[in-house]
């Protein structure tokens, strides 16, 4: 360890600095393994009912592109004070146990999309893919701000470079979608009462992953 200046304060700055990074690490690991878990049960279940895939390669690769980037933030997210208080271990066990449960919630979503962009709006190929890329990267990139902390938002606000992050990635992929640049991707223009939808399923995920984590916080916290 090198001290920049001749004060124990540049050591107390780096503990507290070690242990803002640990917290904020925890939360890409439970957002991102319970994303691509619940990711691989949609895509695995869809391909049995669909003649077709549900997002074509170039479109996965560009909704892994932005959600990767809206994450770049993350490491200036505001911590707890209570999370910086004494030193903290990963649990491997809770890990687990949150990707299990919150992929499978968020399958459970997209197989709800699945089934109304087919029985209700009866979409094409194109437009079944242009609103699951939608709803797919609206969620997972939004769910950080709903399970960052067991705290009410209003007292755990985020960072405001991670909320410049997120809001920037999801305009730009809507932006590309209604832009000419999104038919080279295979999107087609989204209408309106598909998108009400995707803004009431989204929604409704978001609620209830809060609900759960907090039930979860209460029994088994991810690190001790």
């Amino acid at each position: 360890i090198i001290l920049l200046g001749k004060s124990l304060r540049y050591l107390n700055d780096g503990v507290v600095e070690g242990r803002r990074t640990f917290v904020n690490t925890a939360k890409y690991l439970k957002m991102s393994l319970s994303s691509n878990f619940g990711n691989m049960i949609s895509m695995a279940g869809a391909s049995l009912f669909l003649p077709f895939l549900p997002m074509t390669a170039p479109q996965i690769l560009l909704n892994n592109l932005l959600y990767d980037s809206s994450q770049f933030a993350l490491p200036s997210d505001n911590v707890d004070p209570v999370q910086l208080e004494k030193p903290r271990q990963m649990n491997i066990k809770s890990l687990k146990e949150f990707m299990l449960v919150f992929g499978l919630i968020s399958s459970l979503f997209d197989f709800i999309t699945f089934a109304i962009l087919k029985l209700v709006f009866n979409s094409t190929a194109a437009g079944f893919q242009t609103y699951w890329f939608i709803e797919s990267l609206v969620t997972q990139t939004l769910v950080v701000l709903i399970i960052r902390s067991p705290r009410a938002f209003t007292k755990s606000l985020p960072s405001k470079p991670l909320l410049a992050s997120i809001a920037g990635v999801v305009l730009l992929a809507l932006a590309i979608i209604f832009s000419p640049l999104g038919r080279y991707f295979g999107f087609v223009q989204p209408t309106l009462a598909p998108m009400l939808v995707i803004s009431l399923i989204t929604l409704s995920y978001l609620v209830v992953v809060r609900v759960v984590s907090l039930l979860m916080a209460r029994h088994n916290e991810l690190i001790k």
